[in-house]
């Protein structure tokens, strides 16, 4: 009997010590984790509890390898604040916040920051996983399923396991980023990190501080460039994402290798291999083994090779910046170029590219790309912006696919024994003596490509003086009585004139039902000559505020307008196009312009556009800034919908001005002019309408068949449309519009445009104040 009773209570304690295994991965929810307590994961990998690194006596709640290299420590919770006795305690809660406490388990030293509302019968438990993943589940008492609250692996430390991310969540904003031990003895945060930096093309950084020492280079589809790409591994495989949620790159193993990625805390970044012979860790890899790692340590515009003394060398084209330094061995200040660059020079010579083969590509902070464009559309793109200074493609699988485009100097490159290439921008001129230079001068195969605004801020600023002193002069002469009629009479030589009694014969004596439209003149109407020729009039009103000399200039303006083909008239687009981009962008003082319209684009004798009238303009610093005012200005017709409804103006205010533009070039016709027997659309609203039928060729104006090229006007169409949608935020910038009109890839879908119809128009002149926003100054043109 006694026998028996032994073998029960053996049952019993066998069942109990067999629940309390299975339940060593896991922690409930209230249940209190003391020190000296222990998670195991399932596979014994990984084990957490409390522990104290090298030499110190304070206590920190971490993760480390059990299995093998037993205490090795990948993870830690509290690094910033330890807990100085060994009674501290770890508690999860109910709704998924970690918790340790501290001071007789009185003080809160950590938490997870993790708590989320969840339902009555839900529960949150703790897990470590075989990976050495803490997490933190939701879990629901009546079934199965399980939901992520949080988990270590967004949190690294020194550490990079299997699985883990480095790079950026877009849509919470959590960046994963590894972070040095301050010592040997202590793992709070030290002056050493490893970041993914995602402006421009995303790239890594190792950084001392602020401090920039090292990167590595951007995915180019087989590996990161600057890092050796293994054709043969059998240990890793290394993914990269970038979509419209996050970007990182993470690793996972082959096999049953077990391999970490540390940064130690005197700076250096190791991939280490465990050998289970030896039962010790190897390196496996050093991100850091040369000179010429270092960043940028042959400046700008050169190049760093482990196989040259000194390491460092000019690009082709380029010498040192400062000759005594650099002979001294001091590379810093890099290399200047030793012809500068012209976009185009008088002879109608454009830059050209120079192929560097088998490099590290430089910093790509200040870059643009574009992951669906040729090599050829890439170079088409760099060569029409001359901000672009090289290019090369993102992914060298298959020949090259995408396009990275550098914006400014070129830094931090290197020879590197890999099939990647980089093509530099260089003059004309300086090409000519260099062998096989990657680009094509003949005139027979120049086309026309849109290229940045090459004036500087000083020319367009002497422009616009001399503009302005030429009025002043006039306006001076006519109050003299000295005003030349010649000096008009020159403009209007070439111009048909027909007496009164023809135009009202042509507009049946001006009839209401000939009425097509009114503007800032006065009414337009629709005419008929004898010889059967249709005509608009515009009929001066004595109420207009707009006098004899601005007709005038319109109906020349007008006229030249009407002789214009398409390749003038694509030429224009372009070149006005450019011109905004150099305000937004590469001008020194960065200017939203406010008021672009027709009346503000004046044209030489080439047909080369010139903005003018920088009357409203507005300095910004940074492509995101948003300005309100009080005092809306602009023009009827051209301001766009959140700047005439809320005062608020951005660099998209001109985007939306430009696209209105764009569909007056096209069309031959002004927006607020316009008029259409089926409808009561104005011109925006016509054009949307036609290219949601498929129509859009429609909308050129019918002046244009003999010289069109079908292509450049639906692309023109489509970027115009994209340009005036409702909402700023879906508008392009003005670089992709520059980059979208060379370009022959697809093009996004526009959404409608703002003001679709013309009692949009009317509605928004009607509102007396709106969002505290009076229009005051918002007048037709």
């Amino acid at each position: 009997m006694e026998g028996h009773f032994i073998h029960i209570l053996f049952f019993i304690a066998f069942i109990l010590l067999l629940s309390h295994c299975t339940a060593l991965d896991t922690l409930p929810a209230n249940q209190a984790f003391k020190d000296g307590n222990t998670l195991v994961s399932e596979g014994e990998m990984f084990e957490l509890g409390f522990f104290s690194p090298g030499k110190s006596k304070n206590r920190y709640l971490g993760i480390w390898y059990k299995k093998i290299s037993y205490g090795t420590v990948v993870w830690v919770a509290n690094r910033e604040t330890p807990v100085t006795d060994r009674i501290g305690m770890l508690k999860l809660s109910k709704h998924g916040e970690l918790v340790i406490l501290g001071g007789h388990r009185k003080n809160l030293v950590w938490s997870s920051n993790s708590a989320v509302s969840v339902w009555s019968n839900n529960s949150a438990v703790g897990q470590l996983l075989d990976n050495g993943n803490l997490v933190i589940w939701n879990k629901n008492e009546k079934s199965t399923n399980l939901n992520l609250i949080w988990q270590s692996f967004d949190y690294p430390g020194d550490t990079i396991l299997p699985g883990m991310k480095l790079g950026k969540d877009l849509v919470t904003g959590l960046q994963w980023f590894m972070t040095s031990w301050k010592s040997h003895d202590d793992p709070s945060i030290g002056v050493y990190s490893n970041v993914h930096d995602t402006n421009g093309y995303p790239q890594t950084f190792s950084l001392q501080g602020d401090v920039l020492l090292a990167r590595l280079g951007p995915w180019n589809g087989l590996g990161f460039s600057g890092f050796p790409i293994e054709k043969e591994n059998r240990i890793y495989t290394t993914k990269f994402v970038m979509n419209k949620k996050e970007i990182y790159h993470t690793y996972e193993l082959k096999g049953v290798v077990v391999q970490r990625i540390v940064i130690t805390w005197d700076g250096k970044t190791l991939f280490l291999h465990w050998i289970e012979r030896i039962k010790d860790w190897i390196v496996y890899a050093n991100a850091g083994v040369d000179s010429c790692n270092r960043f940028s340590l042959c400046g700008p515009y050169g190049m760093c090779s482990i196989n040259k003394q000194p390491p460092c060398s000019c690009m082709p084209g380029f010498e040192p910046r400062n000759p005594e330094e650099w002979n001294a061995s001091d590379w810093v200040s890099g290399c200047k170029r030793k012809k500068p660059l012209n976009c185009e020079n008088k002879k109608g010579e454009r830059d050209g590219f120079w192929k560097i083969e088998r490099v590290k590509v430089p910093d790509t902070r200040r870059s643009w790309y574009n992951v669906s464009m040729t090599l050829g559309e890439c170079e088409m793109a760099c060569k029409s912006n001359c901000s672009c200074t090289g290019y090369t493609s993102i992914d060298i699988r298959n020949g090259g696919s995408g396009c990275l485009m550098w914006l400014d100097e070129l830094l931090d490159t290197r020879e590197y024994d890999v099939n990647q290439d980089i093509y530099i921008r260089m003059a004309a001129t300086e090409l000519d003596g260099l062998v096989n230079p990657q680009f094509d001068l003949s005139k027979k195969k120049r086309t026309l490509t849109a290229v940045l605004l090459t004036s500087s801020a000083v020319t367009l600023l002497f422009a616009v003086a001399y503009a302005c002193r030429k009025i002043k002069k006039q306006s001076h002469m006519k109050k003299q009585g000295k005003w030349n009629v010649h000096d008009e009479k020159d403009h209007l030589d070439d111009l048909q004139f027909f007496s009164l009694h023809e135009v009202a014969r042509a507009t049946t004596n001006f009839s209401v039902s000939n009425r097509i439209g009114e503007g800032g003149f006065g009414p337009v109407y629709k005419g008929l000559l004898d010889d059967g020729k249709e005509i608009a009039v515009k009929r001066l009103s004595e109420t207009s505020q707009q006098g004899l000399d601005e007709f005038k200039n319109e109906v020349i303006y007008e006229t030249r307008s009407w002789m214009l083909n398409w390749p003038q008239r694509f030429k224009i687009i372009h070149g006005i196009a450019r011109g905004i981009l150099y305000l937004h962008q590469d001008s020194r003082l960065q200017i939203i312009h406010r008021d672009i319209k027709a009346g503000n684009i004046l044209l030489d004798g080439d047909m080369n556009p010139k903005i003018s009238d920088f009357g409203l303009a507005r300095k910004f610093v940074g492509q995101d800034t948003i300005a309100k005012t009080k005092k809306v200005v602009g023009t009827y017709g051209y301001i766009s919908p959140e700047y005439a409804v809320h005062g608020r103006f951005s660099i998209k205010s001109d985007v939306f001005s430009f696209g209105v533009l764009v569909l007056e070039i096209t069309s031959g016709k002004k927006n607020r002019e316009f008029s259409h027997g089926d409808h009561n659309d104005n011109l925006l609203g016509h054009a949307w309408r036609l290219y949601k039928q498929g129509r859009s060729i429609e909308l050129m104006s019918g002046s244009l068949h003999a010289s069109c090229v079908i292509s450049e006007v639906l692309r023109s169409i489509q970027v115009a449309l994209l340009c005036v949608q409702h909402h700023a935020e879906d508008r392009p910038t003005m670089l992709s519009v520059v980059l979208m009109l060379v370009s022959e890839g697809a093009l996004p879908e526009p959404k409608q445009p703002a003001f679709f119809s013309e009692e949009s128009y009317h509605q928004l002149s009607s509102l007396p104040s709106v969002d505290e926003c009076t229009i005051t100054v918002l007048y037709a043109r």
